[in-house]
């Protein structure tokens, strides 16, 4: 560990060392990728996409309670129901490790980038802007809005492509027709070819 990381992303390192010891395919999301792709924010946890497949998920849940805290009782149960695996580090931050299966997320995990920043998350492997405006347009809070805004205003080099190619669907799982249309729209907004 080095010695001037702030708690997360020491946490965040710990944990993507384990899991490359591990040769596992996974990939930061949430925060720590808005803080690279958009307006850095506060945040408290590290949010991860591990690529598990159907029906392997108990030897992933197994092997990662061995290295880190539980954060429920039934930590494992819970992860098999919401493929949600909640988790704390020794130093208290918490890991909320998110069990992908689907083709989109095994292409998302595979389309990671290493975070090539001049901060403590340098280093770190992170979905790619694409993605991330794909992650939050599906989860669909205001403050996922927020963060899709940031992205789309501070990156230039956006392949919409692959978000109009892959959210549609996503959608059609929550029956939200409305998503698309506003990225569609913020993208328009900073200049995007939509």
């Amino acid at each position: 560990m080095v010695a001037d990381r702030s708690p997360l992303a020491s946490a965040a390192f710990d944990l993507q060392s384990f899991m490359q010891s591990e040769q596992w395919a996974f990939c930061f999301i949430g925060g720590l990728a808005n803080a690279y792709w958009g307006e850095p924010r506060y945040t408290e946890d590290a949010d991860v996409s591990l690529l598990t497949g159907f029906g392997n998920e108990e030897r992933f849940i197994a092997q990662l309670l061995r290295r880190f805290q539980p954060r429920r009782d039934d930590a494992a149960d819970f992860a098999l129901r919401s493929r949600v695996l909640l988790l704390r580090h020794e130093n208290g931050v918490a890991l909320d490790i998110g069990l992908a299966a689907f083709p989109y997320e095994e292409s998302a995990v595979g389309r990671a980038v290493l975070c090539l920043s001049a901060d403590e998350f340098n280093g770190l492997r992170i979905c790619s802007a694409e993605d991330f405006i794909i992650y939050k347009a599906f989860a669909g809070r205001e403050r996922d809005w927020v963060d899709i805004d940031g992205v789309l205003r501070r990156q230039r080099k956006l392949q919409l492509a692959l978000v109009k190619a892959e959210l549609p669907w996503l959608l059609e799982i929550k029956a939200d027709d409305q998503a698309l249309l506003r990225v569609a729209a913020l993208a328009q907004k900073y200049g995007h070819e939509w």
